[in-house]
């Protein structure tokens, strides 16, 4: 039985592709930085581990608890919109703790462990904004596009030791926690020049009704990248996903 650990398991990518492996026999490992075992089904294939990414020690005794994996997904991440020159650095540095060097981290804390069985996969969510810039989400972009370049170089000094790298780059995902979570983190105060972008982002996000990507998008990405070893490095995740992709490969 393979074991797949899986980080931001709480609601949203992470919970869905918990329920996915699980339906299909795998042992799960669904790592949340507040622990919640109501939301997942009862099961003796699933282990839930407190873990915050961007706590060295947390890391450490979550692993210590999770025992050997074989897929990691990095899934946990955080939003954050608003003009960039009125975003506090420290709210900055907060986005790229979880969404890169928590990443980054997860995956350096795994690789001892695939390189010694010479077999393994990490699985990076990144998102399709790293295809098509928006405005108000520099912070964010910014921080997935650092994954992308992170997994690419990665995925290259991985492959002699049979270490499989993914990046899955899910679309506009309303029924997720993201847009409450980059609200959480909009810009307070800024200057009134941006009211007028501010207010056509946010109506825009409310008002739009074209093709959306699901939770169970990400979760069957995920589930045919690890069975399929000639899946495309960069995965596209629901239907404006697969768009957006599309376009910007020219096609």
């Amino acid at each position: 039985m393979k074991t797949i650990l899986i980080t931001g398991c709480s609601s949203g990518f992470g919970l869905e592709t918990a329920k996915y492996f699980l339906a299909r026999d795998w042992k799960v490992i669904a790592a949340m930085r507040t622990p919640r075992a109501d939301v997942l089904p009862k099961s003796p294939q699933l282990t839930i581990v407190q873990l915050d990414v961007t706590d060295a020690d947390s890391i450490r005794q979550a692993l210590d608890q999770a025992g050997p994996v074989d897929v990691l997904v990095n899934n946990a991440g955080v939003g954050m919109l608003g003009p960039f020159e009125s975003t506090a650095m420290e709210s900055v540095r907060e986005v790229f703790e979880t969404n890169t060097f928590g990443t980054m981290a997860m995956t350096q804390a795994l690789l001892p462990q695939f390189r010694a069985r010479r077999s393994g996969m990490v699985i990076n969510v990144a998102s399709t904004v790293t295809l098509k810039a928006l405005p108000l989400l520099p912070v964010y972009t910014a921080s997935k596009a650092a994954i992308v370049a992170f997994s690419a170089s990665l995925a290259l000094e991985l492959d002699q030791f049979n270490i499989r790298v993914g990046v899955v780059l899910p679309g506009m995902a309303p029924e997720t926690a993201f847009a409450s979570n980059a609200h959480a983190r909009v810009a307070q105060a800024f200057p009134e020049d941006y009211a007028g972008i501010m207010n056509t982002v946010l109506s825009g996000f409310q008002d739009y009704q074209g093709p959306v990507t699901h939770a169970t998008d990400v979760a069957e990405v995920i589930w045919q990248a690890v069975q399929d070893d000639t899946t495309a490095f960069r995965i596209p995740a629901g239907a404006d996903a697969v768009q957006w992709f599309d376009q910007s490969n020219g096609r």
